[in-house]
């Protein structure tokens, strides 16, 4: 046999070197995995064909490229074509070893190099620098990396890399060029990038990240855009590592321009039906404002989103800008024209491996065969991200199979839904507590969300389970059922401890995206228990147990931009109780709720100035058996005020009580009213999560127990106030809050409390 070609992957002999005369057959020698047949494909010389060295070169070319093998060779025995053969090992496994910053699965995200794959030296070095681009995306960049090789038998690798991390270079200082309006502190604050600073430790902002830089650069822009600087330009960030290769210096150059106001603002309409006058009140901004970029392209999406509800589907708004440099002044127009009319032909939902199609379907707000609204598309996709088992949400659109119709195509990643939490904390209300939930948000791709919760605190403890479908057979309702054990210490309120065991079976649904509603029933046996020995006589009429058999109903209408932190938009909140039907207990209980949030950012220039305003209201009305003192109803069932409610006073501290005993007796009307502004703390940085609060809380609470002889109770309808400060901390061990407050208005008889503390974590 001579050999044509080895390891070059090139090495073919010339044609005069060999004999002449057709192949006979093609032989393949060293083949262990892969068929003879699959060599023999990729073959441009068969059995029959008259030798041709070039054909063989190519043919030796292309063996290579399959990356199949580590060696090939070509030669000829008589008639007879040989190819011998090194296949490539197959990966056993890909481990890394000396990573601790980055987890495993973190790092073999965009490896090449899988079990079960063909090995070769070129994919390792490849996988290799794409470990280093991880580490360097996290200003690691002195980690090293190298691949290392464990033969095994049966021509099998592990893949080792050992890693070298090194430690992450920081920013060490921010510096800005160009800037005169604002100043270099001011715009650090407006970037995501920080500089290295002691208390950043839970953070990764002031790590260098070179995909950071043009995110900032953006955060610039805008931030310049809503202040007014329309023509705002900002340049490449450069970035200088220091010469020990420790931090970077960071310079981004800035060009601010002309500042510029609004003059006028005007809504023009091709639509002869559509009244432009009742859609200036979705327009954002007003003459005079300093231009808002942001403000702008706000509205303009609310104009759009008026008329498609008003019955105008195919819209396009554009804001017409005129610029009066002399002056520094703009004109707006916003131009309400007809936009091409398209149809919804198909929805597609991509990347749910384990969530059902129709779980994904049902929170769209458009249905194949629909006029295609861009605004309910966003909504779609907001819902979609607000049932938290995705970690992204993409929803695009192409055209269909013709120009009037588009396909919607829904993306997703799916991420994990069940969750596993232990934690613990401390509050004035509840004292120490220790917490244990378990939870699964999308019990077999279902959208079922069950959980268990178990809380144990020195003055409460809970255990809760819990089952909820969203959407019942696809449809706007949400049913869902508890089952429920709580225990709690009020001997500081009342002298007695209270134990409710029961159940409550629920359904709710959407009139609207604002607007919605829910019943449920409950069955809960009620017990007072340990009463001290001298507790005021209508507690001690209370002891034993009693059954609460109970339909509620809760009606809201929610605006807000938040569930969680809230800064603009409102809520209103009604709720019924009706207890009677069955039980041992019977009264009407009604309470209303509401808020109101006021962003103080256009004022301030600080999304974090929000003013609070809210107030509550609740009534009860007892028709059941009396009581030895003559009462209907129990304590159990009255409202208390204090604490929570109305800072400044203990738990249950104001309304009526028992002159000898101290005890709170509750009562049967209520209402407060809370003015609660939040702030950032002046000088600290804002990635800290510190907030300040400063509010004034108003209320009352009466219509209790009636005195006895020999047992007088303390009551009046007067207005409690009070005022504060506090602070609130999302810190990495979960939300911490601190209140400081002191009564203005209070009665003899009411117990203040003027510290409150809360914390509590789940990990």
């Amino acid at each position: 046999m001579l050999p044509l070609a080895a390891e070059a992957q090139n090495r073919a002999r010339p044609a005069a070197a060999q004999p002449a005369g057709a192949i006979s057959a093609v032989e393949i020698r060293g083949n262990q995995r892969i068929e003879a047949d699959t060599v023999r494909s990729y073959m441009l010389l068969q059995p029959g064909d008259a030798y041709d060295a070039d054909r063989a070169d190519r043919s030796l070319r292309t063996l290579f490229a399959t990356g199949l093998f580590r060696d090939v060779r070509i030669g000829r025995d008589g008639s007879r074509l040989i190819v011998e053969v090194q296949e490539n090992p197959i990966v056993n496994r890909v481990a890394f070893e000396g990573n601790r910053r980055v987890s495993d699965d973190n790092l073999r995200q965009g490896l090449e190099l899988r079990p079960r794959g063909v090995f070769t030296t070129q994919l390792a070095q490849a996988d290799r620098q794409r470990i280093l681009d991880n580490y360097a995306r996290r200003g690691r960049f002195a980690a090293r990396v190298e691949p290392k090789i464990i033969e095994l038998d049966q021509n099998r690798v592990d893949v080792v890399f050992e890693i070298v991390e090194g430690d992450a270079a920081l920013v060490s200082r921010i510096n800005f060029v160009g800037n005169r309006s604002y100043s270099d502190s001011r715009l650090r604050e407006i970037i995501g990038t920080k500089e290295q600073a002691w208390y950043r430790f839970f953070s990764s902002t002031d790590i260098f990240d070179p995909g950071r830089l043009d995110f900032d650069r953006e955060l610039l822009r805008r931030h310049y855009l809503r202040n007014g600087y329309p023509d705002v330009q900002i340049g490449n960030a450069t970035a200088e590592l220091a010469p020990d290769r420790s931090g970077f210096f960071l310079t981004y150059q800035i060009t601010e321009g002309t500042r510029y106001s609004l003059r006028e603002l005007n809504i023009t309409s091709a639509f002869p039906n559509l009244d432009t006058a009742q859609l200036r009140r979705f327009v954002e901004v007003s003459s005079g404002d300093w231009y808002n970029g942001d403000a702008v392209e706000r509205s303009a999406q609310a104009l759009s989103d008026a008329a498609n509800l008003r019955g105008f589907p195919f819209v396009d708004v554009q804001p017409r800008v005129v610029r009066d440099t002399e002056n520094r002044r703009i004109d707006i127009t916003f131009e309400i024209n007809e936009a091409p009319r398209v149809f919804v032909e198909r929805i597609d939902i991509q990347g749910n491996t384990r969530t059902m199609d129709r779980v994904i379907r049902r929170e769209f707000r458009l249905a194949e065969g629909d006029a295609f609204n861009a605004a309910q598309v966003r909504r779609s996709r907001e819902r979609i991200r607000n049932l938290g088992y995705f970690s992204d949400v993409q929803i695009n659109n192409a055209q269909g199979s013709a120009p009037d119709r588009t396909v919607i195509t829904a993306q997703v990643q799916e991420r994990a839904t069940g969750e596993v939490s232990v934690g613990g904390g401390y509050s004035t209300d509840a004292g120490f507590l220790a917490d244990f939930g378990l939870r699964e948000r999308n019990l077999n791709g279902t959208g079922i969300d069950a959980r268990i919760n178990a809380t144990l605190a020195q003055r409460r403890s809970q255990v809760d389970i819990s089952v909820t479908q969203p959407s019942f057979l696809d449809r706007n309702l949400a049913i869902g059922g508890d089952l429920f054990y709580i225990q709690r210490n009020l001997q500081n309120i009342a002298q007695y401890n209270e134990r409710r065991a029961g159940f409550a079976l629920r359904a709710g649904w959407e009139y609207n995206e604002r607007l919605r509603q829910s019943i449920s029933y409950s069955l809960v046996n009620r017990e007072i228990y340990d009463i001290g020995a001298f507790a005021s006589r209508f507690v001690r009429e209370q002891r034993g147990s009693t059954l609460l058999s109970q339909v509620s109903q809760t009606l809201i209408y929610d605006t807000r931009d938040s569930f969680i932190e809230p800064r603009r938009g409102y809520f209103i909140r009604l709720g019924n109780d009706l207890a009677g039907l069955g039980g041992d207990v019977a009264y009407i209980r009604t309470r209303l709720d509401g808020a109101l949030f006021l962003p103080f950012e256009r004022v301030l220039g600080n999304p974090d100035f929000v003013l609070t305003v809210s107030a509550s209201l609740g009534h009860m009305h007892s028709f059941g058996e009396r009581t030895p003192t003559g009462e209907r109803d129990r304590i159990v069932d009255r409202f208390f005020l204090g604490g929570e409610n109305l800072r400044g006073f203990a738990i249950g501290g104001v309304g009526p009580r028992d002159a000898q005993t101290g005890d709170s007796l509750g009562g049967r009307f209520m209402w407060t009213q809370s003015t609660e502004m939040r702030f950032p703390l002046p000088g600290v940085p804002s990635e800290l999560g510190l907030l300040g609060r400063a509010f004034i809380d108003v209320g009352s609470l009466y219509d209790s127990v009636r005195s006895q002889p020999g047992a007088v109770v303390l009551s009046s309808a007067a207005a409690r106030a009070s005022g504060g400060v506090g602070i609130s901390w999302r810190s990495p061990f979960g939300l911490i809050n601190i209140d400081v407050a002191r009564p203005i208005a209070k009665q003899p008889y009411d117990q203040t409390q003027v510290f409150r503390f809360g914390f509590g974590t789940r990990f």
